[in-house]
């Protein structure tokens, strides 16, 4: 059984962020190894979890979230990419907001284990 190290998975989500809106604030975004975050390490992770807590609705609910998460990521760089910088930021509340919501069901997953 492959599980999840939720310490890990919340520092590396957290670092991953900060480096993202930092450098988006900065406009050098598109040059962050991690603007690609399509590579996340936290999907590879939960692509690769295994045990029956992977079939539970808390578990899919994290990966909705996640997906969420770089749903607007994706988005933001888009718009940004096009110009629409002033769009781009209105969505950041949004990706902060789902952010957090990701670090809650993961620190959920932990008290149900």
């Amino acid at each position: 059984m492959k599980r999840i190290d939720i310490d890990s998975a919340i520092r590396l989500h957290t670092q991953w962020r900060r480096q993202f809106l930092n450098a988006f604030a900065g406009g050098a975004y598109a040059d962050m190894p991690l603007s690609e975050h399509r590579g996340c390490t936290l999907s590879r992770i939960l692509k690769e979890a295994q045990g029956a807590y992977v079939e539970s609705p808390d578990f899919k609910e994290l990966v909705a979230i996640h997906d969420r998460f770089h749903a607007l990521a994706n988005d933001i760089v888009d718009l940004s990419n096009n110009g629409l910088g002033d769009s781009a930021d209105l969505l950041l509340p949004e990706l902060n907001e789902a952010s957090h919501q990701l670090v809650g069901q993961l620190d959920k997953l932990r008290e149900q284990r």
